[in-house]
């Protein structure tokens, strides 16, 4: 039996995503936010928009586009963008870059900036999804650059989605959740707190006053930053983008690094096939050589 909504449609438990309707979603989905969604992704697009659709009361995928479009606030775009993207992440994911960020970066950095009496350090983490990677990143740099209260370290966690970026900001995990955390920086970086269900652990407010958590969108025509970044972490986000768009991305990046910063990438992802001005360091690491 089919349920009313409030949009006055009949609504059956399942709408159908016809072909021409996916196409709709598929092209403002990557003029929006780069994502590039082939036809495998249908039944993804489907599943997860029909949350939307439900919520809504909309009684079919077009009624629910033409809300979309004609969403003046934008604040209906940012949900539909919240449901279709994908925010699979740990803390300390693919470790080979924390070990090079300990062994080559921060000893780089360190000495640089004694040299010139500049003691700042600004980081972005490119699509920081519900926190672990900048966390981690500060776990790090805290760990590695002596005397840390001497510094003034600022890392930008940006993300496209306002749902992931309010957990991330809370910086409150479950068990499971950190499970990849060394007993040493739970400790030293974590407070356990109690719950009915489950213990829980919420990163101390010394961590989290250097991270600032902002929704971004990294399609944005150019990046308005005043300061340059010592490195960049973007990772396992470009494999979402087709060749023309990683090359914008990559050459935007290279663009508001210091010279001499580092570009790293996901193990699942790679510069090939793209043209960039960035040396190959490594594979995944790129470093920025000339202004």
């Amino acid at each position: 039996m089919a349920e009313s909504t409030k949009a006055g449609h009949a609504f059956p438990g399942a709408v159908d995503l016809s072909d021409k309707e996916f196409e709709m979603f598929r092209r403002l989905i990557f003029d929006m936010s780069g994502i590039n969604l082939n036809e495998g992704k249908k039944e993804l697009v489907r599943t997860r928009l029909g949350k939307r659709l439900r919520t809504g009361g909309f009684g079919s995928y077009m009624d629910y586009y033409k809300f979309v479009k004609n969403d003046i606030s934008g604040a209906e775009l940012v949900s539909l963008l919240d449901a279709i993207s994908t925010n699979l992440t740990s803390f300390f994911r693919e470790m080979g870059h924390f070990d090079f960020l300990k062994r080559v970066i921060i000893p780089e950095l360190a000495e640089k900036k004694r040299a010139t009496g500049d003691m700042s350090v600004r980081v972005w983490s490119a699509g920081c999804s519900t926190g672990e990677e900048p966390y981690s990143l500060a776990f790090t740099l805290m760990d590695n650059l002596e005397t840390i209260q001497t510094w003034d370290v600022k890392i930008l966690a940006s993300d496209l989605s306002t749902q992931v970026l309010g957990k991330a900001s809370r910086g409150l995990y479950t068990e499971n959740q950190i499970k990849t955390v060394p007993k040493e920086t739970l400790r030293k970086y974590f407070d356990k707190e109690h719950s009915d269900d489950a213990p829980l652990y919420r990163i101390k407010p010394e961590v989290r006053q250097l991270i600032q958590f902002k929704r971004f969108n990294l399609m944005s025509p150019s990046f308005p930053f005043k300061r340059k970044f010592e490195f960049i972490f973007c990772r396992n986000v470009m494999i979402y983008f087709d060749k023309p768009t990683q090359q914008t991305l990559v050459n935007k990046f290279y663009d508001v690094l210091a010279v001499g910063g580092y570009l790293l990438i996901g193990h699942s992802e790679s510069l090939t096939g793209v043209q960039h001005r960035f040396k190959y360091v490594q594979p995944t690491v790129y470093r920025k050589m000339a202004p």
